[in-house]
């Protein structure tokens, strides 16, 4: 099997052009310190969530708002996204995102605090897509809630799941490289799901509940 050249990976990452309101969210997010998905990431969720039909979607990670904004174009405009982080700064660098790019008042909910304070208060079934891209040492427990709240036929996403090249070196055992290795194995062998590990960015999980 022929591997994917470096220059083939940037024009792939590249295929999609970001928008100007896409490219300062994403710059705030380097003044920040955050690490937005890559513009070839964003055009997959964007993808997946229209492929989904996805109204109502759960974000574990707002970060400046970049994954938020690739999600609404994805959804249709009667779509809500719900969407949780626990740093102020990113909260409002989002919330500039989303009015910079005229989405309407009412579909994006933005809760500040911790994913698993915050999980666990949302609807059991009731979610089209749930992105997870937080904190990578909780994601085990953040699996179990993600499919708490998707129905049966929804999509569970988890951004970084390559996690900088690491995890599919067996000799790289720090915390969050396991983590997220475990997360992947679970996903894949999950009976309720049907999975995907898709090499774009840092890495794209994805499965759908079997219904």
């Amino acid at each position: 099997m022929a591997a994917t050249s470096a220059a083939s990976r940037s024009y792939a990452e590249d295929f999609v052009v970001e928008d100007e309101v896409l490219e300062r969210a994403r710059g705030r997010g380097v003044e920040l310190g955050c690490s937005p998905v890559d513009p070839g990431t964003g055009a997959a969720l964007r993808l997946l969530a229209a492929a989904a039909g996805a109204r109502a979607v759960v974000e574990v990670g707002t970060g400046t708002g970049v994954s938020t904004l690739w999600l609404l174009a994805g959804m249709p405009a009667d779509g809500v996204l719900t969407t949780i982080d626990s740093e102020p700064e990113h909260q409002r660098a989002a919330r500039t995102a989303v009015a910079e790019a005229g989405v309407r008042s009412g579909r994006v909910r933005v809760i500040g605090g911790r994913a698993l304070e915050v999980l666990p208060r949302l609807t059991d079934g009731a979610y089209d897509l749930v992105l997870l891209d937080g904190d990578r040492l909780e994601l085990d427990a953040q699996l179990d809630q993600a499919l708490r709240l998707l129905r049966p036929g929804g999509l569970l996403v988890v951004a970084g799941a390559l996690w900088r090249d690491r995890v599919a070196d067996p000799a790289q055992r720090d915390a969050v490289t396991t983590a997220v290795r475990e997360a992947v194995r679970r996903v894949r062998d999950d009976e309720r799901l049907l999975p995907a590990l898709l090499p774009v960015g840092d890495g794209l999980l994805a499965g759908v509940v079997r219904g």
